[in-house]
């Protein structure tokens, strides 16, 4: 059974951080995307990283302040968020992919497997 499990969601300051987690188990991804979605907005595209050779691509939002990365022993995929703005309070989902990644996909589409999401809520 494939699952994509999310947790370190929580309630933090504005200028906080937060650690989020995703462990894979079930078979192998080629990379993976975290996603977050606001009340009342579309889900949009965060960070993807490659399992590979662990390279990654982030949106221009969360540039310089989020970093994705993996660890492949524990085949879990972490987001590390810092200077959390209210504006970032979102359900946080990841997402796996099973086709190679040639190029990073920031499409929904893109992805096969996806978690069942983390609420972060950021307070200012």
């Amino acid at each position: 059974q494939v699952q994509l499990a999310e947790s370190g969601g929580g309630l933090v300051q504005a200028g906080g951080s937060l650690r989020l987690s995703c462990a894979a188990s079930g078979r192998t991804f080629s990379g993976f995307a975290w996603f977050r979605q606001a009340p009342g907005k579309e889900r949009e595209f965060v960070a993807a990283i490659r399992w590979s050779d662990g390279s990654t691509y982030s949106a221009d939002s969360v540039k310089g302040r989020f970093t994705i990365s993996r660890d492949n022993a524990k085949n879990t995929m972490y987001l590390q968020m810092n200077s959390l703005k209210a504006e970032d309070t979102s359900v946080y989902y990841c997402a796996g992919r099973i086709s190679p990644m040639y190029s990073f996909r920031s499409a929904e589409a893109a992805y096969d497997y996806w978690g069942q999401g983390t609420q972060v809520t950021v307070s200012s």
